[in-house]
């Protein structure tokens, strides 16, 4: 039985950034927000998606040379539309004033949760925080907000609060006694001799072991103890706590999880395999909050990086072209091929992978401008041939070549033929891909068979 020869696919219309950009505020009005790429079939139109388009417009094809645009990059630079792959860079002082703005207007230090940035078109505090943990849009990274307020602004942070000990605490209530005859409780407010200090706050930090205290205890507990205060007893709640922790006591916990998993742990692994009443997420939380007798303003990729080594991607060094371009060139010296983002692991940084420096790259994190790829760095600075932004070409030249190569060898040029001698670098293979799809500013829909053709009826004539 004859197998049923299967229609050649029809290659599709020539495409133009007013009829993307039409076909966008429709899907806005109809929607009330902006296409992307995973937006799905384009109402109304035949046989087109969103992600054909986006392709389309990344690789130049149907039309759209030079390709390296996107439809996020596209609605952003002709609708205004936030690209958060292409977010404008910005600065800690930048920050800091848009910080001073917001506590002028509404009396409190903006947060991660603070919503807009008011006054900044397509900006909000989340995206700034994230920014500042991730090092991206050409900030240093491994900071936060509550950080940079601390140390630029002086705004108090209970995470990074000073540590706290019972002799230090009682000594501040024996002075509130002589002042005002009576002991402190924990609603009497400020502490008079530590200005920001609350009592309410100590007495969370005895119940709960932050700040560097045991936990276990209250303050009502500790002055019946240390002076036979005697207060009126309520109703009380037992509350399980914990054991004190120490970081020897996690890093064993820690390198014991190594061995048997090949990996070091991270706030998602769940139970520690040597303590099933322990899990890291509770550690890691105990760490960054300092409770259970940890000093805080730490975290368990922090731990792990500072006493073993271990990877932390929210702390990665970092990077500069030079660093990139010497790493690609001893991958060039090693492989005879340039690096590119499924290369694998650099060979010169074991600790590094091309896919990540290509993600910071485009993303603009560790310390890079953002919006590029490895290959377009390679293009720039080394010469490497770039497949997604190749340069245009026509019909009349791509006849040219096919004259010339007849003329050279006697025979007609195939998709199969190698290397176009007239441009080096370039093959009929890829010609012929260009002809058919439309790529590299031709129109689509041709081929070398038609060329041919073409160029025999151009010599009938003369």
């Amino acid at each position: 039985m004859k197998k049923k020869k299967k229609r050649p696919i029809k290659p599709k219309e020539p495409l133009a950034l007013a009829t993307i950009l039409q076909w966008a505020d429709e899907h806005y009005e109809r929607t009330g927000d902006w296409p992307n790429c995973a937006s799905g079939p384009i109402a109304g139109v035949f046989r087109e998606k969103w992600s054909g388009v986006d392709k389309a417009l990344s690789q130049g094809t149907r039309g759209l040379h030079p390709g390296g645009r996107s439809l996020a990059k596209l609605l952003a630079e002709f609708r205004g539309h936030r690209n958060r792959l292409g977010l404008p860079p910005v600065t800690e002082e930048q920050i800091l004033q848009w910080c001073d703005e917001h506590f002028q207007r509404h009396g409190i230090w903006p947060g991660a949760k603070s919503g807009l940035v008011q006054g900044v078109k397509n900006e909000n505090w989340r995206n700034v925080e994230y920014s500042l943990i991730a090092g991206r849009r050409g900030l240093t990274g491994g900071s936060c907000l509550t950080r940079l307020l601390y140390e630029r602004r002086g705004v108090r942070r209970w995470s990074t609060a000073p540590t706290l000990t019972e002799e230090q605490i009682l000594a501040w209530a024996s002075a509130q006694f002589e002042r005002e005859g009576r002991w402190p409780g924990t609603k009497d407010g400020s502490i008079a001799e530590v200005p920001g200090e609350t009592w309410t706050a100590v007495d969370a930090a005895l119940r709960d072991g932050l700040r560097g205290l045991p936990g276990g205890s209250s303050l009502p507990s500790l002055l019946s103890a240390s002076f036979s205060v005697r207060f009126r007893r309520g109703r009380t709640r037992t509350r399980h706590c914990p054991p004190a922790l120490t970081e020897d006591q996690i890093l064993a916990w820690a390198d014991d999880q190594f061995r048997q998993h090949g990996k070091w742990p991270v706030e998602d692994s769940g139970t520690v395999d040597d303590a099933p009443d322990e899990n890291w997420s509770a550690i890691s939380n105990a760490l960054r909050m300092g409770l259970r007798g940890l000093p805080g303003g730490d975290s368990l990729p922090k731990l792990l990086q500072r006493r073993r080594s271990a990877r932390n991607h929210l702390g990665l060094p970092r990077l500069s072209e030079t660093q990139l371009l010497a790493w690609a060139d001893h991958h060039f010296e090693q492989t005879g091929a340039w690096p590119a983002a499924s290369s694998g692991t650099v060979l010169a940084e074991p600790s590094e992978s091309w896919r990540a420096i290509h993600a910071a790259l485009q993303a603009g994190a560790r310390g890079m401008q953002g919006g590029t790829t490895l290959a377009r760095l390679l293009a720039q600075h080394r010469g490497v041939r770039n497949r997604k932004a190749l340069p245009p070409i026509s019909e009349e030249q791509v006849l040219q070549w096919i004259l010339a190569y007849r003329q050279r060898t006697g025979e007609w040029p195939t998709d199969r033929a190698g290397m176009v001698e007239e441009c080096p670098g370039q093959t009929w293979c890829g010609v012929a891909v260009a002809l058919k799809n439309g790529t590299r500013g031709l129109p689509g829909g041709s081929s070398l068979v038609k060329l041919r053709a073409r160029a025999i009826s151009c010599a009938a004539s003369t």
